[in-house]
């Protein structure tokens, strides 16, 4: 997001709200709301659920720009596994096309509507909660409240601040052969090599990363403290609460119309 957009979010109220939760929170509301959407195959529990989101998307201030700049994967993802299923889902009903393998047909087609309004309803919510979330604070939760290995959850935070240092590394290691003049022929090779270097440079610093953990006690089997606690409070509970509403209503609805399908059956 743009300074812009950041000072216009944190005018927002609810995005105030939404940054007030917990990072593990978040991940648990994720699950609470995705879940049962993943267990029936129609499209009306989809729908519900995204138009649900949507409401709650403009409510907490999130323009279609930034809906758009923060989701385009999903955005994209969602048509493509729609066509997919078009094309090539399980036939029922009147064929209305056919060449070779593919076959599009009426229950074909109600399942791409439903495959993509779910891959929609899954992906925005869990993009969206996790729009502003600093690994550090999720490494704290995870490590104090859902009670992860500390030694795990902060290797894996060290880790992900070292990708950038990565991208950084790979782009001097690209300016360097071409200051050599080996830069600028044969990119299979070239990409072959380079990515060989940085293997071998991520091992060596792996290496040394463990060990400074190891001398900073990361082994030791006395009880951890931490700089920055992790808590939970009221507006956790809304975001659990207000997940779980969304899926109970989604699922409910579908089955009120007759389209709910188990992905079981």
């Amino acid at each position: 997001m743009s300074t812009h957009e950041l000072v216009a979010a944190d005018a927002h109220p609810t995005l105030r709200f939404v940054d007030r939760v917990n990072p593990v929170t978040r991940l648990a509301a994720a699950m609470v709301l995705t879940t049962p959407l993943l267990l029936t195959v129609d499209w009306v529990s989809a729908t519900i659920a995204l138009a649900i989101q949507l409401v709650l998307f403009a409510v907490a201030g999130v323009t279609p720009g930034v809906l758009v700049r923060r989701t385009w994967p999903i955005l994209v993802a969602a048509p493509i596994a729609g066509l997919s299923m078009l094309l090539y889902g399980e036939p029922s009903g009147t064929v209305h096309w056919q060449f070779w393998l593919a076959k599009v047909t009426d229950g074909s087609i109600e399942l791409a509507i439903a495959v993509t309004v779910r891959v929609l309803a899954i992906g925005l919510p869990a993009a969206l909660l996790f729009m502003r979330v600093d690994p550090t604070d999720l490494a704290d939760g995870l490590a104090q409240i859902a009670r992860l290995p500390a030694r795990f959850v902060l290797g894996a935070l060290a880790a992900t601040r070292l990708v950038g240092l990565f991208i950084e590394d790979w782009h001097a290691m690209a300016l360097a052969r071409r200051a050599r003049g080996i830069g600028d022929h044969g990119a299979v090779r070239r990409a072959a090599t380079m990515a060989f270097a940085l293997l071998v440079l991520a091992i060596r610093r792996g290496s040394k990363l463990a060990t400074a953990m190891e001398a900073r006690g990361f082994g030791a089997d006395v009880r951890r403290t931490w700089a920055r606690p992790s808590r939970v409070g009221a507006p956790d509970a809304v975001l659990l609460a207000l997940a779980a509403a969304i899926a109970a209503v989604s699922v409910a609805g579908a089955v009120w119309a007759g389209t709910f399908h188990p992905v079981w059956a």
